[in-house]
């Protein structure tokens, strides 16, 4: 699942991952992916942290703290380069993984492909 504000870097990381074999579920909002995670079961979550209303940081520990969706690995997709910016995803939302904008595909798969195969699925 794609969680971006912006439908233009939404379908850029889609074509990447639809190239690399991925199926895409993409919203739009913070709150709706909140909504939809409630019937979705995505294997990964890819999060913008600057959205209106909840920001990724708040939506991701809110994903991490729900006993119904804790285990879906989730990585924070952002321009929050700095190390407190990587901090807080990890400490503060319990994030999976931290990507920088502008995107590097290969270190996008490549950050993709290391959580589904070491972050365990229950």
């Amino acid at each position: 699942m794609i969680v971006d504000d912006e439908p233009e870097v939404a379908v850029v990381v889609s074509a990447m991952l639809e190239k690399e074999g991925h199926e895409i579920i993409t919203v739009y909002s913070g709150t709706e992916c909140l909504k939809r995670l409630k019937s979705e079961r995505p294997d990964l979550v890819l999060l913008d942290i600057m959205m209106p209303g909840l920001d990724g940081w708040e939506v991701c520990k809110r994903i991490k703290d729900n006993p119904d969706t804790r285990d879906i690995p989730v990585a924070m997709l952002t321009v929050r380069a700095t190390e407190d910016d990587q901090s807080r995803s990890f400490r503060y939302s319990n994030a999976d993984g931290h990507i920088n904008k502008p995107i590097l595909k290969e270190k996008l798969i490549g950050t993709i492909n290391w959580i589904l195969k070491n972050i365990p699925k229950k």
